[in-house]
């Protein structure tokens, strides 16, 4: 599995690592490993980490259809259940009628609390209700700590399995760029259909985010699953990378968020 790191970029060693650690604790002790909240290019990385070793990983969010999931990594011989996920979800209710809480303002109480990102999934809104995903040790720190988000006093009430659970439909559209290139401001101009000096701007204004995370650097490359949020411009994914053409350019899937 060591041969792995070559194929990742430098900044994602340190999470490679640790994925390599609870594969081998499965290994060693021949049990079920679960992880928090992974985002889907840490899932992408824990797969390829697994793939060839024996092992095999389940993901579960909590919502259908979940961005953020935990991973279990798991023997042959087990059988995942839903419950192994330990996933608990829970009602937001706030006085909505006089005010709006954005997904922001939720993702920073939460964090306000000290609390790892990789605690928490998705954060659900739909016509003023609210709804978040957490793992399921947390239920009673934040029905007695988590009690206010920007200007709102909040109340939690956790939701039996499923019930009255938000749902969303995503709907991706798919489309192959032919590239020049794997670079990020490369990308962006044939994603938005401009020049690579418009797509630099975008990203030295700290406009673009990949995998979550705002990148300043035109020359950053890209890899399949990673997610890209441009600023004014909407969500986007790497879904393959399918080769290079007779003029060695990259064909490469990608899918905008409709």
């Amino acid at each position: 599995m060591d041969g792995i790191l070559q194929h990742f970029r430098k900044e994602e060693q340190p999470f490679i690592e640790m994925a390599m650690d609870w594969a081998r604790e499965v290994e060693d002790l021949y049990s079920p490993k679960l992880t928090d909240f992974l985002d889907p290019r840490q899932r992408f990385i824990v797969e390829s980490v697994v793939k060839g070793s024996g092992l095999l990983v389940a993901e579960d969010g909590g919502f259908d259809g979940a961005e953020r999931k935990r991973v279990l990594i798991y023997p042959d011989y087990y059988e995942p259940t839903r419950q192994d996920f330990q996933i608990a979800v829970f009602d937001v209710r706030y006085a909505s009628k006089f005010l709006t809480l954005e997904h922001p303002e939720i993702l920073g109480a939460l964090m306000g609390l000290g609390l790892d990102r990789g605690k928490f999934g998705d954060i659900r809104l739909k016509d003023g209700e609210v709804q978040l995903a957490t793992v399921l040790e947390l239920n009673t720190y934040l029905a007695v700590n988590f009690t206010s988000a920007g200007k709102a006093k909040i109340h939690l009430t956790e939701l039996p399995d499923h019930e009255g659970w938000i749902t969303l439909e995503e709907v991706w559209s798919e489309e192959t760029q032919v590239i020049s290139s794997l670079r990020l401001d490369t990308v962006i101009a044939s994603l938005l259909n401009v020049a690579r000096q418009k797509a630099s701007t975008y990203i030295h204004g700290g406009k673009v985010k990949v995998n979550w995370r705002v990148v300043e650097q035109p020359s950053f490359e890209l890899n399949e699953s990673d997610m890209l949020s441009i600023r004014g411009h909407g969500r986007f994914k790497v879904i393959a990378i399918e080769g290079r053409t007779k003029k060695d350019k990259i064909r490469l899937v990608t899918g905008k968020l409709e």
